[in-house]
């Protein structure tokens, strides 16, 4: 399986860019041994368009031209679901993989969210919580959790969990 992050927008060098290609490394290193393939990043300009709509439609097309056929999606949004731990991220991960799918691709998307079109394309719509992001940050945490979650599939102790379950 491919791991691939799609996001609109360029990060500026800085600690967010920095934090976000170690995680990108992380799980491009652990994920050889789990058969995944690679992690890579695409940025997508901003549409210049004049009305959000626009822009929206825009990104979406761009987004979508990326997504392969056989790919699983997870598109980062506010209005999507927060209530997946990390435990279940991996689960899904690791089903889409033993199912055969070449790719996962997470979307994140421009500052006036996603189209409905890549929200279809989604098989799972992740929240980050109730509030509003820097694009910069979710895509810390969207690497984060994707390098967190091939560590729960190794067996690794990055990820401790609840000693409960």
């Amino acid at each position: 399986m491919r791991l691939l992050v799609v996001a609109i927008g360029r990060l500026k060098n800085g600690p967010e860019r920095d934090l976000a290609a170690r995680y990108r490394e992380r799980a491009v290193a652990l994920g050889k041994s789990l058969g995944v393939t690679a992690c890579d990043l695409t940025e997508i300009p901003e549409s210049r368009a004049r009305r959000a709509a626009d822009r929206v439609a825009e990104e979406a097309a761009a987004i979508l031209a990326l997504v392969p056929a056989d790919a699983a999606v997870i598109a980062c949004d506010e209005r999507g679901r927060s209530d997946w731990p990390s435990e279940r991220i991996a689960e899904k991960i690791g089903g889409w993989r033993d199912a055969g799918r070449g790719s996962l691709v997470l979307v994140i998307g421009g500052a006036d969210g996603l189209h409905e079109s890549v929200r279809g394309r989604a098989d799972h719509i992740l929240a980050f919580g109730a509030a509003t992001l820097p694009h910069g940050l979710v895509r810390v945490l969207a690497l984060e959790q994707v390098y967190r979650a091939l560590t729960i599939l190794a067996g690794h102790p990055y990820h401790r969990g609840d000693p409960e379950a």
